[in-house]
């Protein structure tokens, strides 16, 4: 067992080590683990620690939960990230590669939340990620720990993020890099759709002491697979076969 001390001397390591682009150094340690509680444990520190800082939190992912996801990572969540708001980015944004540790992207669906808990929008976005494991063995407390591998959150245009249209209407989510279509899927990983993610979090939530916030953003989590992407690249998600966001990466 982990004493309070030891998790927040991680924490801080944690941190530091996300700073450097260099993230979840402790988990190549040689005899290091940590169970899941732990987990959570030091990913909340290292949330106290950054709002101390001055950053503010976001929002929420739930995570690993698709078929993509959970076949590259041989595990199953769900599992939650905490967002933050100077990793928010919008539409069109150029990437600086050097910025991450191993870039990969996802193209998944997320919600907005109202000040009473309700749905203000539904639209896709794509989920930035330092896609890095350390651990002899890839395991949900390495991915808990780094705080999902979340790196950021880019959003659609303002257009995007205003309607309730893809709630319950069944669509098709894709992504497209370099032109090439490298994934196609529903929009909702877990049973009950969308609501079936939000009633996951808001139980997952009030078991840690913590609730959401009026205009929280809420990651779903996806259907489809995480990508490396490189200098140079463009990456465009479709909903309904529209393309609704892209980025690119700078060489």
């Amino acid at each position: 067992m982990i004493l309070a001390t030891d998790i927040e001397h991680l924490a801080v390591r944690q941190v530091q080590d996300y700073r450097a682009r260099t993230p979840g150094t402790c988990f190549a340690d040689a005899g290091f683990g940590l169970d899941v509680s732990e987990a959570y444990a030091v990913q909340d520190a290292m949330t106290k620690l950054r709002v101390a800082e001055g950053e503010h939190v976001a929002g929420y992912k739930v995570g690993c939960t698709g078929p993509g996801t959970t076949a590259q990572f041989g595990m199953a969540g769900p599992i939650r990230g905490t967002l933050f708001t100077d990793e928010i980015r919008e539409d069109g944004t150029v990437l600086a590669p050097e910025a991450f540790c191993n870039l990969a992207i996802e193209g998944e669906m997320a919600l907005q939340i109202r000040h009473n808990g309700a749905i203000a929008a539904v639209f896709p976005v794509i989920e930035l990620h330092n896609f890095v494991f350390r651990a002899p063995e890839k395991n949900l407390s390495e991915l808990i720990a780094n705080n999902g591998l979340n790196a950021g959150v880019m959003l659609p245009a303002k257009s995007w993020r205003a309607s309730k249209t893809y709630w319950e209407q069944p669509a098709a989510l894709s992504v497209r890099i370099n032109g090439e279509v490298f994934d196609t899927d529903a929009l909702w990983p877990m049973p009950g759709g969308a609501g079936g993610s939000l009633d996951w979090l808001e139980d997952h939530l009030a078991a840690h002491d913590l609730q959401l916030s009026n205009g929280d953003l809420v990651l779903a989590g996806t259907t489809l697979g995480l990508y490396p992407v490189h200098p140079g690249d463009a990456i465009t998600v479709y909903l309904d076969h529209q393309p609704a966001l892209q980025c690119s990466i700078a060489q």
